[in-house]
């Protein structure tokens, strides 16, 4: 299970809202993000993260780390939790490159979908919480946090408005996985629907 998003949408929060949830059901849950996950794919983070000017990185490149922290992370956490029984739930995942890399970069999804088949060899999660809202509004709420921007939150609107139409594509092109949640609302209205939803869809696999 995932929870994709742009930035400033509150995916932390409710990360933590979909853990408890399941874990209130006896189930063993791994919770982690991408990229990261393991030591190595925390040191791929914080080279695609790095704000320092000094050498541009490639958008090629860029992708490539991308998938480099994800096999890491599927050899080292994903694949043995889920040959053990346990549920996943991750703070994006590959819906992210397509969106950020793909919408936001704008390299062509058929050279991302080759990295996604050499590395995932058909591994998809079940579910994709998309928290979804005008970006106007996630800068607003990005701005009231304080601290220092990582070099893809110091990003133009235009950026992540291309960002934002490629999740909601993607949503559409996968409506059985996908649930889009509206995450202008207050956050207890936000939590009720994606308890919603995990009623809906995890009692069904059980």
């Amino acid at each position: 299970m995932t929870l994709e998003g742009a930035e400033g949408v509150g995916k932390s929060t409710n990360l933590a809202l979909v853990v408890e949830w399941l874990e209130a059901r006896g189930l063993e849950v791994v919770q982690t993000r991408e990229p990261g996950g393991t030591p190595r794919a925390e040191a791929i983070r914080q080279l695609l993260l790095d704000p320092a000017e000094g050498e541009p990185l490639d958008d090629d490149a860029e992708l490539l780390l991308v998938f480099a922290a994800r096999a890491q992370h599927l050899a080292r956490v994903i694949r043995p939790a889920l040959a053990r029984g346990a549920w996943v739930v991750c703070d994006r995942f590959t819906d992210a490159t397509f969106a950020y890399q793909g919408g936001g970069r704008g390299i062509p999804a058929p050279r991302i979908a080759e990295l996604e088949t050499f590395v995932q060899r058909g591994l998809e999660p079940d579910l994709t919480l998309l928290l979804d809202m005008p970006i106007r509004e996630a800068q607003r709420r990005l701005a009231g946090r304080g601290g220092e921007r990582d070099r893809f939150e110091r990003e133009r609107a235009d950026f992540f408005e291309a960002v934002r139409a490629a999740y909601l594509d993607r949503a559409q092109a996968s409506p059985q996985r996908f649930a889009v949640i509206d995450a202008t609302r207050p956050l207890a209205e936000v939590g009720e629907e994606i308890r919603g939803v995990l009623e809906e869809r995890v009692s069904a696999w059980q």
